[in-house]
């Protein structure tokens, strides 16, 4: 039976609500799904499930706010403000799990959102807090800046073009160290425009050259180098939109994790949910006919990442083949990075 609650919380304060609980980390957690959502008016949705598991509760700043059975969902009220508002699930046996919202709030990005608390096919939980995706960092608010120092943010890797970067310098936390990895760096996508939607073929092509091109190995190996190197997290990697370069990005590190390929390819579409509003203006302020062109260059689509897969597939003999020989990471190298990313 699924139990539901809604328990304002007004007296814990501040402090206690921005210290994160640490779960156990080696103990088999038995969430075989786990969500936190932020509502619009400062509440949160908690939702899981956990087969065989009587009871759960769910802890912020040491403080219980929502308990249940293994299947359940309860909205929590009253919080204190927080950067971001982390909730232990603790059960009755097995680790506990440690999750936020995905999506990281800030003033100058729409998707800029955690990679982590996604569960691998396993049974184990990629950590939140430790690798963000974004899309471009160069109009982020000086409270954006401080809210990302917080958050522990080390590393950012730019997949942009050098035009890219020049028309639009990222902003960093303070101390935080800038890497370039262009992606697209001297890569050649050829779309027949006498075929129809050609919008569509240079997504296609685009997706083609940035999984498996030889333009884009310096790129790919930079990044999953820092991925790979604990002292360089919390990272973040992005592109302009946060969709497609930092997409392809995405999906290759959660594969690697374990994570099944239906979650890898929901976390890819997200982007449309997340830049709905913003797309949705560029289309309403061009003509019909540019605005037909342009929408399959803004969207993100099951086809796109597709064709990354379909590209790795026909180069290599499998993504661990790929894993070796285009990201450059050693089997040693994989393991200190599910040692450093996984949970359970």
């Amino acid at each position: 039976m699924a139990f539901s609650a809604s328990l304002p919380l007004g007296l814990v304060s501040p402090a206690a609500a921005a210290q994160p609980d640490e779960p156990e980390r080696n103990r088999r957690i038995p969430f075989t799904e786990a969500t936190v959502k932020a509502n619009g008016d400062g509440s949160y949705t908690l939702r899981w499930k956990a087969p065989g598991v009587r009871r759960v509760v769910v802890k912020t700043g040491g403080r219980t706010v929502a308990r249940g059975d293994g299947s359940a969902t309860a909205r929590v009220s009253g919080l204190p403000a927080a950067d971001r508002q982390w909730f232990v699930f603790v059960p009755e046996k097995g680790g506990s799990l440690r999750l936020a919202d995905r999506l990281v709030k800030l003033d100058g990005t729409v998707n800029f959102r955690d990679l982590g608390g996604y569960r691998t096919a396993g049974g184990q939980w990629v950590r939140m807090g430790e690798v963000y995706r974004s899309e471009a960092l160069s109009r982020l608010s000086r409270t954006d800046l401080a809210r990302l120092k917080r958050l522990g943010i080390k590393t950012v890797y730019d997949l942009r073009t050098a035009t890219e970067r020049a028309t639009g310098p990222d902003r960093v936390p303070r101390g935080a160290r800038h890497v370039v990895a262009d992606l697209l760096k001297n890569a050649e996508v050829r779309v027949d425009l006498t075929k129809p939607d050609p919008g569509v073929q240079y997504m296609v092509e685009t997706e083609k050259a940035m999984a498996a091109s030889p333009t884009a190995r310096p790129a790919l190996r930079r990044v999953f180098d820092g991925l790979a190197d604990d002292r360089a997290h919390a990272v973040v990697f992005h592109c302009t939109a946060g969709k497609d370069r930092t997409g392809w990005i995405g999906a290759s590190l959660l594969t690697l994790l374990g994570v099944p390929r239906a979650t890898v390819m929901a976390d890819y579409l997200a982007s449309n949910r997340y830049r709905a509003k913003t797309d949705s203006a560029v289309l309403d302020a061009v003509p019909p006919a540019v605005a037909a062109f342009s929408k399959p260059l803004l969207d993100v689509r099951p086809e796109y990442l597709n064709a990354g897969f379909a590209e790795v597939k026909a180069k290599y003999r499998g993504f661990d083949d790929y894993r070796k020989r285009m990201l450059g990471l050693s089997t040693s190298e994989l393991r200190a990075l599910k040692k450093s990313l996984l949970v359970g």
